[in-house]
């Protein structure tokens, strides 16, 4: 077993450390607090330029073509800096990768160099409804044939990145009378999509530089040559799809609680030593984001090996978001009242953090997941 990066590994992470440290993390609490689309925009684009949009996707449609692990590497780097552009990345890398694991040529061909090169500053995930959040199977959307075109009926909620999406990939109900999760069928839909509309900003704790909207879809066409993979076969796809985003959104918790121990260092070591108790409490939360950074390699590591890996991005998921949950408030705690304030990026950090471990799946579903897996 060989620790070390491999060059690529290596030169990935560094560049998504460089140009976290000029052009992001100088602007991230900014972005917190005005939400500058523009901003924010041009960010992105700079991490298309950068080939952070489409890092495991074949160089043949725009992407890098690294591994996972490198993957999970710049989502920690993102996360040191800006959780809201982490999460836009790895949304936008998971829409990529799934298109380019199910899609047929043509739609591989049209959207993922798109995505890829910044055109589409994003991509959406539109799996969760109102009634259908931690049970995807119970979604009611509806897709009905209708001569070339399918007519998507439904909303879809809590989906980051909708306000500039250029392509959502899109769970609808092909089939009623199928049992529970079969009959459930994934579509690719273009943001100008007639009868498309993205709905209302919610007010978040946290991440709120990275909009996160409602998307309804009223008599929404779209054409029968858009459906991603076979009839009511989506169920499934979005199930494999979920555990390679674990990894992601795993990684993004590891980089913030790591930014926030960060700083936190960086004033004992301005201030004076602190006591022993604060020493422990440093040493112990490092100590977790480590562990937690081995089990999402290991799960990035199975997935890339093209290995059976839903367990392990589980339990990878559901340690690193709950280790630097711990990390971010013990962090706070460990400042005093000035980690409360909003001049200290801990306060940001603790609020980013938490929503970690309820998107993708929560710790709960996690736990569900490993036990089910085990005692199969």
């Amino acid at each position: 077993m060989d620790f070390e990066l491999t060059e690529l590994q290596t030169r990935l992470r560094d560049a998504a450390a460089e140009y976290v440290k000029s052009e992001v993390a100088p602007i991230a609490a900014e972005l917190d607090k005005t939400k500058d689309r523009e901003k924010l925009l041009k960010i992105l684009k700079g991490l298309a330029g950068r080939g952070f949009m489409g890092i495991t996707i074949d160089p043949a449609y725009g992407g890098t073509g690294a591994d996972t692990i490198s993957f999970s590497l710049v989502m920690t780097e993102l996360g040191r800096g800006c959780a809201s552009t982490s999460v836009t990345t790895s949304v936008t890398n998971m829409v990529a990768e799934v298109i380019e694991r199910i899609g047929k040529e043509d739609q591989k061909a049209k959207y993922i160099p798109r995505l890829c090169s910044g055109e589409y500053a994003a991509g959406g995930f539109a799996l969760t409804e109102p009634i259908a959040g931690s049970d995807p199977a119970a979604m009611r959307m509806s897709a009905t044939p209708d001569g070339d075109h399918w007519v998507l009926n439904g909303t879809k909620i809590f989906i980051s990145s909708a306000e500039f999406a250029g392509v959502f990939v899109v769970w609808a109900v092909t089939d009623r009378e199928a049992r529970k999760g079969k009959g459930i069928s994934a579509f690719l839909v273009e943001s100008s999509a007639p009868g498309l509309r993205v709905g209302k900003h919610e007010k978040k704790l946290g991440q709120l530089a990275s909009p996160t909207n409602e998307v309804i879809f009223d008599n929404c066409l779209v054409p029968r040559e858009n459906m991603l993979g076979e009839l009511n076969d989506g169920f499934r796809i979005a199930a494999s799809e979920l555990a390679g985003g674990r990894i992601g959104i795993g990684s993004m918790a590891v980089g913030i609680g790591m930014g926030a121990l960060d700083y936190v260092t960086e004033h004992f070591k301005k201030n004076g030593q602190p006591d022993p108790a604060t020493q422990s409490a440093i040493a112990d939360n490092y100590a977790r984001l480590a562990g937690a950074r081995l089990l999402l390699f290991k799960a990035a590591s199975l997935k890339d090996r093209k290995k059976y890996y839903a367990k392990e991005a589980s339990m990878a998921k559901v340690y690193a978001t709950e280790a630097a949950d711990a990390a971010c408030h013990d962090a706070v705690r460990l400042l005093g009242d000035f980690g409360c304030v909003e001049d200290c990026p801990v306060e940001r950090f603790y609020r980013d953090v938490r929503v970690t471990r309820i998107y993708e799946g929560t710790s709960e579903i996690q736990r569900l997941i490993i036990a089910r897996e085990l005692l199969r």
